[in-house]
């Protein structure tokens, strides 16, 4: 199923480059090979620590959420670096954990922080070193939350750079923007889904009288767009505005799209957001589908929204904010679709099904869905909702990292960096271990299982677990 929905994706000579370039085994982009969080392993280890079945370990320079990316013997990842306070672009031999080169990668772009919410300590809660990176095959495209796309050569040679804030506009998020981008045939696609007016840092004092003399400014509209980017020279293909109903915060939304190849060959780009969840042409940017609303009237203004896309059987799973349901839509639709395309949506209150952060995963019919407002993992059938099992898992921290699905299990992990292994079969954890310090928080990264190997980003190590390494 894996290989005909890549060769549904990709197609000629850039199938043909891609193919060659990106290997089975690898994990290329922030939801893996198959942009559902799942991937094809055998003999991963079930027991495991920070001193066991660890082939290696790598100190990073500080902390950052995004999740690693994969091609045959190189990690790429993004962090801070807490001594030089700078954003750094990464790349790690994945044979033995050897560090090959680090740039400074991050422009000092700093406009007057969009997405730093102070009032409620975000600046120390997220970094600008969230997005994963992409690759096709020659170059390694990074993104920061400032704005900053940069591109290198394997050898870390810088190809290009530009900073999006700088090219269409600052910001508009109430917290730090943190969308991958996505490559797919030959092109990078990034969306910017944000309010439609500049974020307000200032506050009088509460009650206080508003100066006589301050002017009366007025507010110019920003657009939600996507953008279509060419790798090779970072210029811009298209920028399509995509318009929505929702409001204030509820516009913002910190997902990255995902391809998908209906049963007729249409090849479409999934994006949720905004209150909706559209389907755009690849090659245009134009709107093909939309369905919404979870947030009926739009009623509610402060539902951004954080897990991205996931298809499954013939479904797009969507996952409403804070405790709202999941919603399982139908694909292959056109134009406005109505309410007889949802295929139906989890139910129960208080309801296990639900995510405000991480992405579910899709495997062989099912969905993974892990739930950080009820601390509970989930395996929910595709087709019709239906819930398998419900594991409830340790709620000291939260479950934030997106789960992933290898070797017969779900690999999760929480803000202290406690790894749950636990059985797709029945639900059952069958390990689970703190790879972090006692006092670690915001650990965020996915786990990622490339090549027999299992890569564990901590705020301040990479690890490389195996079943074959030395206790």
């Amino acid at each position: 199923m894996a290989t005909h929905f890549l060769r549904g994706l990709l197609g000629g000579a850039i199938a043909l480059s891609l193919a060659n370039a990106v290997q089975a085994q690898d994990w290329p982009h922030w939801r893996g090979p198959n942009f559902n969080g799942a991937v094809a392993a055998k003999g991963l280890p079930t027991e495991f620590g920070p001193d066991q079945n660890v082939r290696w370990k790598t100190a990073m320079p500080g902390s950052g959420a995004s999740t690693p990316i994969v091609v045959g013997d190189r990690i790429f990842l993004t962090s801070i670096d807490k001594s030089r306070e700078q954003l750094v672009a990464m790349c790690v031999r994945r044979s033995d954990g050897e560090i090959l080169w680090s740039k400074h990668a991050g422009s000092g772009y700093k406009p007057t922080p969009q997405g730093t919410n102070t009032a409620r300590g975000a600046r120390t809660r997220a970094t600008y070193a969230s997005p994963s990176a992409v690759h096709d095959g020659e170059h390694v495209v990074f993104f920061f939350g400032n704005g900053d796309l940069v591109s290198y050569d394997l050898d870390g040679e810088q190809q290009w750079r530009r900073n999006i804030q700088e090219d269409y506009g600052n910001f508009a998020f109430n917290w730090t923007f943190s969308a991958s981008p996505t490559l797919v045939d030959g092109v990078i696609y990034l969306p910017v889904l944000q309010r439609d007016e500049p974020i307000q840092r200032g506050r009088r004092r509460r009650g206080g009288p508003k100066p006589a003399d301050e002017p009366k400014q007025a507010v110019q509209a920003i657009d939600s767009f996507v953008l279509a980017i060419n790798p090779v020279d970072g210029k811009t293909i298209y920028k399509h505005v995509r318009p929505s109903p929702a409001k204030v915060e509820s516009l913002e939304s910190y997902t990255s799209m995902i391809p998908y190849v209906g049963v007729s060959g249409r090849k479409e780009m999934l994006l949720v957001g905004g209150d909706v969840i559209t389907g755009h042409d690849p090659a245009t940017g134009k709107e093909l589908w939309r369905w919404g609303t979870w947030n009926q009237g739009h009623r509610e203004r402060f539902w951004r929204l954080v897990p991205t896309v996931v298809v499954g059987d013939g479904v797009a799973l969507v996952c409403a904010p804070k405790r709202a349901p999941v919603y399982a839509i139908k694909l292959g639709g056109k134009g406005g679709l109505t309410k007889d395309s949802l295929a139906w949506q989890s139910e129960g209150r208080p309801n296990p099904v639900s995510s405000d952060v991480p992405t579910p995963a899709f495997v062989d019919g099912h969905f993974y869905v892990l739930s950080d407002v009820q601390s509970a993992l989930s395996k929910v059938r595709a087709k019709d909702g239906d819930v398998i099992w419900t594991t409830k898992m340790s709620k000291e921290h939260l479950w934030r990292s997106s789960p992933t699905v290898a070797d017969g299990h779900v690999w999760c992990m929480n803000h202290n960096g406690v790894v749950a292994v636990v059985s797709m079969a029945d639900g059952k954890i069958v390990h689970q271990v703190a790879m972090a310090g006692e006092d670690d928080d915001l650990i965020r990264a996915s786990v990622v299982v490339a090549h027999g190997e299992v890569l564990i980003r901590t705020n301040d190590t990479l690890f490389c677990v195996a079943q074959s390494a030395e206790k």
